[in-house]
Protein backbone atom coordinates (compact mmCIF):
# COMPACT_ATOMS: atom_id res chain seq x y z
CA UNK A 1 0.00 0.00 0.00
CA UNK A 2 1.41 3.54 -1.01
CA UNK A 3 1.30 5.92 1.70
CA UNK A 4 0.09 9.65 0.80
CA UNK A 5 2.55 12.14 -0.10
CA UNK A 6 3.13 14.69 2.43
CA UNK A 7 1.60 17.70 1.78
CA UNK A 8 3.88 20.46 0.10
CA UNK A 9 2.45 23.46 2.14
CA UNK A 10 3.68 21.24 5.34
CA UNK A 11 7.05 20.20 4.26
CA UNK A 12 7.84 23.85 3.04
CA UNK A 13 6.70 24.41 6.62
CA UNK A 14 9.00 21.81 8.22
CA UNK A 15 12.23 23.40 5.80
CA UNK A 16 11.64 26.99 7.20
CA UNK A 17 11.90 25.43 10.76
CA UNK A 18 15.29 23.94 10.00
CA UNK A 19 17.19 27.50 8.71
CA UNK A 20 18.55 29.87 10.79
CA UNK A 21 15.77 32.36 12.33
CA UNK A 22 17.84 35.15 10.57
CA UNK A 23 16.69 33.51 7.15
CA UNK A 24 13.43 36.02 6.94
CA UNK A 25 15.25 39.26 7.98
CA UNK A 26 17.77 39.19 5.91
CA UNK A 27 16.11 39.00 3.18
CA UNK A 28 14.95 42.53 4.02
CA UNK A 29 18.47 43.26 4.76
CA UNK A 30 20.03 42.12 1.60
CA UNK A 31 17.01 43.60 -0.50
CA UNK A 32 15.61 40.51 -1.99
CA UNK A 33 12.93 41.29 -0.86
CA UNK A 34 11.54 45.31 -0.92
CA UNK A 35 8.31 45.70 -0.76
CA UNK A 36 4.78 43.33 -1.73
CA UNK A 37 3.83 42.42 -5.27
CA UNK A 38 3.20 39.68 -6.99
CA UNK A 39 5.57 38.17 -4.23
CA UNK A 40 3.92 39.34 -1.17
CA UNK A 41 6.43 37.85 2.25
CA UNK A 42 9.91 36.74 1.79
CA UNK A 43 8.57 33.36 2.90
CA UNK A 44 7.14 33.35 -0.40
CA UNK A 45 10.49 34.47 -2.22
CA UNK A 46 12.15 31.79 -0.42
CA UNK A 47 9.79 29.23 -2.10
CA UNK A 48 10.62 30.52 -5.37
CA UNK A 49 14.32 29.80 -5.17
CA UNK A 50 14.06 26.33 -3.45
CA UNK A 51 11.54 26.04 -6.99
CA UNK A 52 14.54 26.83 -9.37
CA UNK A 53 17.16 25.86 -7.51
CA UNK A 54 16.54 22.98 -5.50
CA UNK A 55 13.60 21.25 -7.53
CA UNK A 56 15.60 22.17 -10.30
CA UNK A 57 12.30 23.75 -12.77
CA UNK A 58 12.30 25.57 -15.13
CA UNK A 59 11.25 28.91 -14.72
CA UNK A 60 8.35 28.44 -16.14
CA UNK A 61 7.64 25.60 -14.45
CA UNK A 62 8.58 27.67 -11.24
CA UNK A 63 6.10 30.86 -12.31
CA UNK A 64 3.77 27.90 -12.93
CA UNK A 65 3.92 26.30 -9.62
CA UNK A 66 3.63 29.93 -8.14
CA UNK A 67 0.45 30.49 -10.31
CA UNK A 68 -1.44 27.54 -8.62
CA UNK A 69 0.08 28.39 -5.14
CA UNK A 70 -0.27 32.28 -4.83
CA UNK A 71 -1.00 34.56 -7.71
CA UNK A 72 -0.34 34.38 -11.47
CA UNK A 73 3.43 35.47 -12.14
CA UNK A 74 5.08 35.38 -15.72
CA UNK A 75 8.38 33.09 -15.78
CA UNK A 76 10.12 37.03 -16.47
CA UNK A 77 8.97 38.13 -13.77
CA UNK A 78 10.48 34.90 -11.63
CA UNK A 79 13.70 35.53 -13.18
CA UNK A 80 14.01 38.87 -11.94
CA UNK A 81 13.24 38.05 -8.49
CA UNK A 82 15.05 35.34 -8.40
CA UNK A 83 18.00 37.80 -9.96
CA UNK A 84 17.98 39.90 -6.69
CA UNK A 85 18.34 36.79 -4.47
CA UNK A 86 22.10 36.22 -4.62
CA UNK A 87 23.11 38.21 -2.28
CA UNK A 88 20.79 37.18 0.18
CA UNK A 89 21.65 33.12 -0.78
CA UNK A 90 25.45 34.03 -0.22
CA UNK A 91 24.94 35.29 2.70
CA UNK A 92 22.52 32.43 4.22
CA UNK A 93 25.00 30.14 3.08
CA UNK A 94 28.08 31.61 5.07
CA UNK A 95 25.39 31.42 8.52
CA UNK A 96 24.99 27.86 7.80
CA UNK A 97 28.46 27.04 6.86
CA UNK A 98 30.53 29.13 8.57
CA UNK A 99 33.48 27.46 9.52
CA UNK A 100 34.22 26.50 13.23
CA UNK A 101 34.58 28.85 15.97
CA UNK A 102 37.97 27.60 17.25
CA UNK A 103 38.99 28.57 13.70
CA UNK A 104 40.91 31.90 13.85
CA UNK A 105 42.18 33.16 10.31
CA UNK A 106 44.98 35.87 9.97
CA UNK A 107 43.75 38.60 8.03
CA UNK A 108 44.74 39.86 3.99
CA UNK A 109 44.55 36.07 3.33
CA UNK A 110 41.95 34.69 0.49
CA UNK A 111 41.96 30.44 1.52
CA UNK A 112 41.14 28.79 -1.59
CA UNK A 113 40.43 25.02 -1.74
CA UNK A 114 40.79 23.33 -4.64
CA UNK A 115 39.51 19.81 -5.03
CA UNK A 116 38.57 17.32 -8.42
CA UNK A 117 35.62 15.14 -8.78
CA UNK A 118 34.74 12.70 -11.66
CA UNK A 119 31.50 13.20 -14.32
CA UNK A 120 30.14 10.19 -16.76
CA UNK A 121 28.09 10.93 -19.70
CA UNK A 122 24.64 9.30 -19.97
CA UNK A 123 25.21 5.34 -20.41
CA UNK A 124 28.73 5.65 -19.81
CA UNK A 125 30.45 2.18 -17.52
CA UNK A 126 33.16 4.36 -16.66
CA UNK A 127 34.43 7.72 -16.21
CA UNK A 128 34.12 10.45 -19.33
CA UNK A 129 35.17 14.05 -17.97
CA UNK A 130 37.44 15.65 -14.91
CA UNK A 131 36.06 18.48 -12.86
CA UNK A 132 38.69 20.99 -11.13
CA UNK A 133 37.34 22.91 -8.94
CA UNK A 134 38.13 25.54 -6.59
CA UNK A 135 36.38 27.85 -3.47
CA UNK A 136 36.89 30.85 -1.39
CA UNK A 137 36.39 28.87 1.90
CA UNK A 138 35.42 31.67 3.83
CA UNK A 139 32.97 32.89 1.06
CA UNK A 140 31.70 29.15 -0.55
CA UNK A 141 31.85 31.09 -3.54
CA UNK A 142 33.13 29.09 -6.84
CA UNK A 143 36.49 30.54 -8.25
CA UNK A 144 37.22 27.98 -11.01
CA UNK A 145 35.29 25.26 -12.71
CA UNK A 146 37.65 23.28 -15.15
CA UNK A 147 35.90 20.57 -17.43
CA UNK A 148 38.91 18.19 -18.82
CA UNK A 149 39.35 14.72 -20.10
CA UNK A 150 39.65 11.78 -17.49
CA UNK A 151 43.65 11.64 -19.13
CA UNK A 152 44.03 15.10 -17.18
CA UNK A 153 45.41 14.73 -13.90
CA UNK A 154 44.85 16.63 -10.48
CA UNK A 155 47.52 19.03 -10.43
CA UNK A 156 47.65 22.85 -8.73
CA UNK A 157 49.09 23.89 -12.45
CA UNK A 158 45.52 24.36 -13.59
CA UNK A 159 44.53 27.37 -11.23
CA UNK A 160 44.96 31.00 -11.69
CA UNK A 161 45.98 31.62 -8.06
CA UNK A 162 47.39 34.97 -7.09
CA UNK A 163 49.64 36.45 -4.20
CA UNK A 164 48.07 36.19 -0.89
CA UNK A 165 45.52 33.00 -2.09
CA UNK A 166 46.14 30.09 0.37
CA UNK A 167 45.36 26.91 -0.93
CA UNK A 168 43.69 24.12 1.25
CA UNK A 169 43.94 20.35 -0.67
CA UNK A 170 44.30 16.77 -0.04
CA UNK A 171 47.35 14.59 -0.68
CA UNK A 172 46.43 14.03 -4.62
CA UNK A 173 48.10 17.50 -5.08
CA UNK A 174 51.05 17.07 -2.73
CA UNK A 175 53.13 16.84 -6.31
CA UNK A 176 56.39 19.00 -6.12
CA UNK A 177 56.01 20.42 -9.42
CA UNK A 178 52.84 21.79 -8.97
CA UNK A 179 53.56 23.16 -5.38
CA UNK A 180 56.05 24.96 -7.07
CA UNK A 181 54.14 26.07 -9.93
CA UNK A 182 51.51 27.58 -6.76
CA UNK A 183 54.19 29.27 -4.94
CA UNK A 184 56.20 30.52 -7.62
CA UNK A 185 53.02 32.70 -8.38
CA UNK A 186 53.21 33.67 -4.45
CA UNK A 187 50.31 31.77 -3.20
CA UNK A 188 50.86 29.75 0.11
CA UNK A 189 49.86 26.13 0.74
CA UNK A 190 48.26 23.75 3.20
CA UNK A 191 48.59 20.24 1.83
CA UNK A 192 47.88 16.73 3.54
CA UNK A 193 51.19 15.65 2.44
CA UNK A 194 52.01 11.74 0.85
CA UNK A 195 55.48 11.59 2.35
CA UNK A 196 55.87 8.78 -0.69
CA UNK A 197 55.06 11.30 -3.53
CA UNK A 198 57.91 13.62 -2.73
CA UNK A 199 61.57 13.47 -1.62
CA UNK A 200 61.88 15.37 1.99
CA UNK A 201 64.85 16.92 3.05
CA UNK A 202 65.66 18.93 6.21
CA UNK A 203 65.86 22.48 6.16
CA UNK A 204 69.54 22.55 4.72
CA UNK A 205 68.79 20.20 2.03
CA UNK A 206 70.14 17.07 3.28
CA UNK A 207 67.56 13.91 3.19
CA UNK A 208 65.37 13.52 5.78
CA UNK A 209 63.96 10.63 7.66
CA UNK A 210 60.73 11.52 8.76
CA UNK A 211 60.00 8.31 10.37
CA UNK A 212 63.19 8.40 12.50
CA UNK A 213 61.93 12.22 13.32
CA UNK A 214 58.63 11.58 14.52
CA UNK A 215 59.41 8.02 16.17
CA UNK A 216 59.79 9.25 19.98
CA UNK A 217 56.37 12.35 19.77
CA UNK A 218 53.38 11.19 21.97
CA UNK A 219 50.05 10.47 20.35
CA UNK A 220 47.91 13.10 20.22
CA UNK A 221 50.76 15.51 20.74
CA UNK A 222 51.88 18.07 17.39
CA UNK A 223 55.59 17.80 16.16
CA UNK A 224 56.39 20.85 13.77
CA UNK A 225 59.45 20.05 11.14
CA UNK A 226 61.04 22.85 8.76
CA UNK A 227 61.48 20.60 5.84
CA UNK A 228 62.41 21.51 2.11
CA UNK A 229 60.04 19.24 -0.46
CA UNK A 230 61.56 18.66 -4.13
CA UNK A 231 61.11 16.73 -7.29
CA UNK A 232 62.50 13.14 -7.49
CA UNK A 233 64.75 15.29 -10.52
CA UNK A 234 65.39 17.74 -8.12
CA UNK A 235 64.11 20.59 -10.03
CA UNK A 236 61.06 21.63 -8.25
CA UNK A 237 61.69 22.65 -4.64
CA UNK A 238 59.34 23.93 -1.93
CA UNK A 239 60.43 25.04 1.24
CA UNK A 240 57.81 24.83 4.32
CA UNK A 241 56.97 23.07 7.34
CA UNK A 242 55.44 19.55 7.92
CA UNK A 243 53.18 19.91 11.00
CA UNK A 244 52.38 16.16 12.29
CA UNK A 245 49.40 15.22 14.46
CA UNK A 246 49.74 11.65 16.05
CA UNK A 247 46.70 9.91 15.94
CA UNK A 248 45.54 8.19 19.03
CA UNK A 249 46.25 4.39 19.69
CA UNK A 250 42.95 3.43 18.36
CA UNK A 251 42.38 5.70 15.98
CA UNK A 252 46.47 4.71 14.79
CA UNK A 253 45.27 1.11 14.69
CA UNK A 254 42.36 1.88 12.54
CA UNK A 255 43.93 3.67 10.15
CA UNK A 256 46.98 0.95 9.67
CA UNK A 257 44.01 -1.66 8.97
CA UNK A 258 43.05 0.50 6.09
CA UNK A 259 46.06 0.90 4.90
CA UNK A 260 46.86 -3.09 4.91
CA UNK A 261 43.40 -3.05 2.96
CA UNK A 262 44.64 -1.15 0.41
CA UNK A 263 47.81 -2.70 0.05
CA UNK A 264 47.38 -4.83 -3.35
CA UNK A 265 50.27 -7.16 -3.16
CA UNK A 266 51.96 -8.19 0.00
CA UNK A 267 52.83 -6.23 3.06
CA UNK A 268 52.89 -2.83 3.56
CA UNK A 269 56.72 -1.46 4.48
CA UNK A 270 57.24 -0.53 8.27
CA UNK A 271 57.46 2.97 7.11
CA UNK A 272 54.59 3.22 5.72
CA UNK A 273 52.66 1.58 8.34
CA UNK A 274 53.70 4.13 11.02
CA UNK A 275 53.45 7.01 9.32
CA UNK A 276 49.85 5.66 8.69
CA UNK A 277 49.18 6.88 12.22
CA UNK A 278 49.66 10.60 11.39
CA UNK A 279 47.63 13.22 10.05
CA UNK A 280 50.82 15.02 8.22
CA UNK A 281 49.99 18.70 6.85
CA UNK A 282 52.68 20.59 4.67
CA UNK A 283 52.28 23.97 4.48
CA UNK A 284 54.41 27.08 3.45
CA UNK A 285 53.06 29.14 6.10
CA UNK A 286 55.82 30.11 9.06
CA UNK A 287 54.05 29.00 12.35
CA UNK A 288 54.33 32.70 13.65
CA UNK A 289 51.41 33.23 11.04
CA UNK A 290 49.71 30.27 11.26
CA UNK A 291 49.83 28.40 13.94
CA UNK A 292 50.76 24.04 14.00
CA UNK A 293 46.88 23.89 15.33
CA UNK A 294 45.24 26.43 13.26
CA UNK A 295 46.50 24.86 10.28
CA UNK A 296 45.49 20.96 11.29
CA UNK A 297 41.97 22.38 11.81
CA UNK A 298 41.76 24.51 8.97
CA UNK A 299 42.98 21.12 6.75
CA UNK A 300 39.79 19.89 7.99
CA UNK A 301 37.72 22.53 7.15
CA UNK A 302 38.32 21.45 3.27
CA UNK A 303 35.17 18.82 3.38
CA UNK A 304 33.45 22.00 2.12
CA UNK A 305 34.48 21.71 -0.88
CA UNK A 306 33.48 17.62 -1.08
CA UNK A 307 30.01 18.51 0.44
CA UNK A 308 29.53 21.21 -2.09
CA UNK A 309 30.40 18.72 -5.13
CA UNK A 310 27.82 15.88 -3.29
CA UNK A 311 24.93 18.95 -3.75
CA UNK A 312 25.83 19.43 -7.30
CA UNK A 313 25.37 15.93 -8.05
CA UNK A 314 22.62 14.99 -5.60
CA UNK A 315 20.92 17.94 -6.05
CA UNK A 316 21.37 19.60 -9.30
CA UNK A 317 22.49 16.30 -11.14
CA UNK A 318 25.64 18.50 -12.73
CA UNK A 319 26.91 14.95 -13.33
CA UNK A 320 24.14 13.73 -15.31
CA UNK A 321 25.68 15.54 -18.91
CA UNK A 322 23.24 16.44 -21.89
CA UNK A 323 26.05 15.69 -24.11
CA UNK A 324 27.38 13.34 -26.58
CA UNK A 325 30.54 11.42 -26.27
CA UNK A 326 33.51 13.57 -26.37
CA UNK A 327 31.45 16.65 -26.55
CA UNK A 328 30.96 19.13 -23.90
Amino acid sequence: MQLPLTDPDTLFAELLQDLPPETIPMAWEFKAFVRAKKVKTPEQLLRLVFLYCGLDQSLREVAGNFTLLYERITDQSVAERLRACGPWMQALLGTMLRLPPEVVLPPGFRFVVIDASTVQAPGATGTDYRLHISMDLVALEFIEILVTDVHTGETLKHFALCEDDVVVTDRGYAHAQGMHAAVSRRAQLIVRLNPFSVVLCDAMGEPLDLTAALKYQHTETIRSVEVVIQSACGQYKVQGWVHAYRLSVAQANAARRTCRQRHKTGTPKASTLFLAGWVLVFTTLCPKVLSAQTSLKLYRCRWQVELAIKRWKSILDVDALQAKEGVL
